[in-house]
């Protein structure tokens, strides 16, 4: 192992990328044949890379990415940390991604493994110097020359960040959520509906709609908690949370209204004391 430390942050590059940049110009030399990316606050199984050049070996892949297990301690964890996971699927869902016929492209940041010469036809990590949800920046381009991507789950690897308090989730939500929508108010408006109708319509009709409604949302909270469920018993918790969905949803909606707001008020996503994807 190598310790490296970067030159200054350089003009229009985020400081993860800017670091990740620094560390493929120290390895250039040793021409590997995979590069590994991954956050310095996941703890990984002991036989975590090799799976991962297992999987890309097996069904040659350009990118292999894991999403690893989120901290579910405290109570604002157990609460927002399983839909946060149940969201990503539902914007990104494995099949899709791994469909070279589908344009759908996601990785998670944490755990990232790429071929390294995927890196010069996308015009290398400076390519997307300036990404905020600078993973599924990196799967996007790949995916966009014709390589092929995979992510999966993992309980092996845990991420050792906690989040004590909802600020603190509320921040990491804020911070790319305005970004997903590709800065636009018609988007934002149109998820801020969708999380009403999804998540809270049906349970409103369920308890004050009469037949045939009340049918058709009973059909909707019932499918809404089952799959759920799924996420919840994921992460080891109780199956009394997945009827939590609803209050989870209203505090994305808040925290994707706040970084809209942030970055119209010119101070961007608000993360460890920085503000990134700060309105030009």
């Amino acid at each position: 192992m190598r310790i490296h430390t970067a030159a200054p942050l350089a003009s229009g590059w985020t400081g993860k990328l800017w670091a990740l940049n620094e560390g493929l110009q120290l390895a250039a030399s040793q021409l590997p044949e995979f590069l590994w990316f991954t956050d310095a606050d996941i703890e990984h199984a002991p036989d975590t890379l090799r799976r991962l050049v297992f999987r890309a070996e097996r069904d040659s892949l350009d990118l292999v990415s894991l999403m690893v297990l989120l901290q579910t301690k405290t109570f604002p964890e157990r609460l927002l940390i399983p839909p946060f996971l149940y969201f990503f699927l539902m914007l990104y869902p494995p099949r899709w991604i791994a469909d070279p016929n589908a344009s759908t492209a996601a990785a998670a940041g944490g755990c990232i493994l790429l071929r390294r010469n995927v890196l010069a036809p996308i015009g290398g990590i400076a390519s997307i110097r300036g990404e905020v949800i600078d993973d599924c920046a990196l799967a996007r381009a790949v995916k966009s020359r014709g390589g092929r991507i995979w992510m999966g789950l993992t309980r092996a690897s845990v991420s050792l960040r906690s989040y004590g308090s909802f600020s603190e989730i509320r921040d990491m939500i804020a911070r790319t959520a305005f970004a997903q929508l590709s800065y636009s108010f018609v988007p934002l408006v149109v998820t801020l509906i969708g999380l009403f109708v999804t998540f809270w319509l049906a349970w409103i009709l369920f308890f004050t709609g009469d037949d045939p409604a009340w049918i058709m949302a009973s059909t909707a909270v019932s499918l809404m908690t089952t799959t759920f469920l799924l996420t919840v018993r994921f992460y080891g918790l109780s199956p009394v949370w997945a009827f939590t969905l609803p209050v989870a949803a209203l505090f994305y909606g808040y925290a994707t209204w706040l970084s809209a707001v942030r970055y119209w008020l010119g101070r961007g996503g608000q993360w460890k004391g920085r503000s990134q994807g700060q309105r030009g």
